[in-house]
């Protein structure tokens, strides 16, 4: 395959595949080529001097009376009825299942004895059995699956009514019209500016992507803005992400990664096959796929996962080069994987998992390994505790299933496990998740486990055995976010996920998936009437940690409690970047009372072994008489913000300004620093490098933009460097038209 060699960082031209046949099966919409412009076209297809497959082959007509002079798609009167307005694009893009119009001029008025068909196809080798040519017509005689009408005639313009099936296939089509004479027919010649792209329909009841709240499909379709969260329960951070579905290219893009899949045409309009294949394509782990990986803190190579704004670059690069974009963690796969979703008419949302259990073979344990010390022995531990874990969920009827797990599945693209040989997961309905129903496809199990699992302390005894010392329930899926629908605020969601901790209906559903194979620990410890938890405010970068610890005593007997704790600098998967403190002391509890104790972390024993990390955790072992207990609290130290502000008209079309600030007041020199700018419908990403940032030092940064679209609008800025992440602001804007 040949792809252009010449990305500038910017959209050249449409985008798509050629020569992708495998084995007789025909998996490229149309053929790859490089424009001097966006948006320009393949000359049109003259029939007289050449052979063309994706024409359908015809009989010249014996009366060459009548003719076609032109075809309007009709743009502006088909776009607001399908919800397609904000798409950036020069040609109709509709939804299926729903009637759109198109004018025919012909070079004479039509007689009743006149007879035409409209025909669309897709793929270089289209054929009627497989949905891939679709002849409609408009007298008695039968034509395809999608009825047409003539809705009126003025002179020699007819306008037609043409309603595509609800399980159509689902891409960018070629547009013919065909006048039928004898036992010939006549057809127009390719006309790449009557294409047509047809997508899926959330407003449409048979169609399988059908959402009947018009709030949540203006949500879950329409917004192409988003907030992913991030951080840990109790110190959340809010991540704004461009997902830009609308924006010039990106369609074309999403159609090309369906193309370099090897999708078959015939497939594109089944929804579980087409999330699946996206769910593996967007990650480039076996498939040459959108996005590369890396959780190594060594992105040199490529971009920081930290330092992108949205969806919008990243598609472009990847649809222009054919190369997969570095680099990518699990918010910038579900984010790109939400656009192509969105893109395509598919009903989606981003969800985060705090403390998701990570790698665990399918069983609803995490075990976590500690020496006779009751320090963390990281070497033998391999099960791990994400922060936080993103993944999507699309809303979809499950035609493979019972009706109760039609809605929310799961669909998740960061490379954890393989699914039928591939890195993908899902649709694992929502619904079967809670009820531990895990019999039913696809990856349920999988993703029970990220949000049930138990964790189970071992520690190492003088023999070098190991030893069940304590169990936590609930701190697996502690609470499952998502954006609020019609504004910036989360959604708590955990309840569509499993039923209240320790409930009849949670103990019902984990018997329920041990039967499915998943396996529990049940070991037998004794009664332990001591507990213990660990809490925190809300800490600045550079501010000192308050820790209280509260030692809980039931018995009727006072406790001397032994107690460690370990705290560590962690990546937000879990992994240990650097421990820096251990500390040991005891602790007096009275019967039947709780005592607290007030730990004081100052800045500068974790500052220095930060990095551009910003997660603590501490993990608290204690011991009494023949009981032990532990406690684990996470914490996420908020960084500070960029300034955003806007000056301006605040009007489409009508010069505005945006100006990015930021002091350093951290006390150290942030080292090659990448300021990023975004805004769906206002502002492509743009770039500004600085050097480096002294302490006590300011930057400001201005750029002029002239926006696309009207409504709520949001700018968002990302700061990056080597030795600090996560620095952001934004501001939203209402655009008037």
């Amino acid at each position: 395959m040949n792809v252009p060699n010449n990305y500038t960082g910017r959209y050249n031209g449409k985008v798509s595949t050629s020569n992708l046949n495998v084995n007789g099966e025909d998996f490229s919409e149309f053929e790859l080529f490089e424009l001097p412009t966006p948006f320009d076209d393949l000359t049109p297809f003259d029939d007289s001097t050449s052979f063309d497959e994706s024409t359908p082959r015809g009989y010249p007509p014996r009366d060459r009376s009548m003719s076609v002079t032109n075809v309007n798609m009709l743009m502006e009167r088909n776009k607001p009825s399908h919800h397609t307005t904000d798409y950036d694009i020069s040609n109709l893009v509709i939804r299926r299942g729903q009637e759109f119009m198109m004018e025919v001029t012909f070079s004479r008025p039509l007689t009743d004895s006149d007879d035409f068909q409209v025909e669309f196809l897709i793929g270089s080798n289209p054929s009627a059995s497989q949905g891939s040519l679709v002849a409609v017509t408009f007298t008695s005689r039968r034509g395809g699956p999608w009825p047409g009408r003539v809705l009126e005639r003025r002179g020699t313009t007819v306008t037609l009514g043409i309603t595509p099936s609800a399980s159509a296939i689902v891409g960018r089509f070629r547009t013919y019209v065909a006048i039928v004479a004898g036992r010939g027919m006549q057809r127009t010649r390719r006309n790449s500016d009557t294409d047509l792209y047809l997508l899926f329909n959330a407003w449409c009841p048979e169609d399988t992507v059908f959402l009947g709240n018009e709030a949540e499909r203006r949500e879950y379709v329409l917004n192409d803005h988003g907030v992913i969260h991030q951080g840990s329960l109790g110190s959340v951070i809010h991540r704004n992400w461009v997902y830009g579905q609308f924006e010039r290219g990106i369609l074309d893009a999403c159609i090309y990664i369906l193309d370099k899949s090897q999708m078959p045409i015939y497939d594109r309009g089944n929804i579980i096959k087409v999330v699946r294949k996206g769910s593996g394509m967007v990650n480039a782990q076996d498939d040459k796929g959108v996005l590369v990986g890396n959780w190594s803190n060594n992105y040199s190579m490529g971009r920081s996962p930290t330092s992108w704004t949205g969806s919008i670059r990243i598609l472009l690069q990847y649809a222009n080069t054919g190369t997969s974009v570095s680099f990518a963690q699990c918010w910038v796969f579900a984010g790109v994987f939400n656009t192509f979703l969105r893109a395509i008419g598919i009903p989606a949302r981003v969800i985060t998992n705090f403390n998701s259990a990570h790698d665990n073979t399918g069983n609803l344990k995490t075990d976590l390994i500690f020496n006779s010390d009751g320090s963390p022995d990281t070497r033998n531990t391999r099960d791990s505790i994400w922060n936080y874990h993103c993944w999507n969920e699309v809303w979809i009827t499950r035609q493979d299933l019972p009706s109760q797990f039609h809605g929310w599945n799961v669909v998740d693209s960061t490379p954890q496990e393989t699914s039928d040989g591939h890195y993908r997961c899902g649709p694992a309905s929502v619904h079967a998740i809670k009820t531990g129903q895990l019999c039913h496809p696809y990856d349920a199990g999988f993703v029970f486990a990220e949000v049930n699992s138990d964790v189970v302390f071992h520690k190492r005894t003088q023999f070098g055995t190991l030893e069940v010392t304590d169990i936590l329930k609930t701190h697996i899926g502690l609470a499952l976010y998502t954006k609020a629908v019609g504004s910036s605020g989360h959604s708590d969601v955990t309840h569509t996920y499993k039923y209240r901790e320790g409930s009849a209906e949670d103990e019902a559903t984990m018997a329920r998936a041990e039967q499915y194979g998943c396996e529990r620990d049940h070991s037998d410890l004794p009664e332990n009437l001591l507990s213990i938890t660990l809490n925190a405010e809300p800490v600045m970068l550079g501010q000192d940690v308050s820790l209280q610890v509260n030692f809980h005593n039931q018995g009727d007997l006072n406790k001397t409690v032994k107690a460690h704790l370990t705290a560590s600098v962690v990546f937000y998967t879990g992994i240990v970047a650097e421990s820096f403190k251990a500390l040991d002391f005891i602790a007096q509890v009275p019967a039947n009372q709780t005592k607290t104790e007030v730990l004081s972390i100052p800045a500068e024993e974790y500052f220095a072994h930060l990095g551009s990390q910003v997660s603590l955790r501490f993990v608290l072992t204690g011991q009494s008489d023949d009981q032990s207990v532990t406690a684990v609290k996470l914490l996420t130290l908020q960084t500070p913000n960029l300034n955003v502000a806007l000056d301006g008209p605040r009007c489409v079309g009508q010069v505005m300004y945006v100006t990015v600030s930021f002091t350093n007041e951290l006390g150290f020199r942030l080292e090659k620093v990448n300021l990023s700018l975004a805004g769906s419908g206002m502002l492509s990403d743009t770039d500004h490098f600085y050097n480096s940032i002294e302490p006590l030092g300011s930057i400001t940064w201005t750029v002029e933009f002239y926006p696309r679209l009207p409504g709520e609008r949001t700018l968002f800025a990302v700061m990056d460097c080597e030795n600090l992440r996560q620095v952001m602001g934004s501001a939203t804007v209402a655009i008037t038209a």
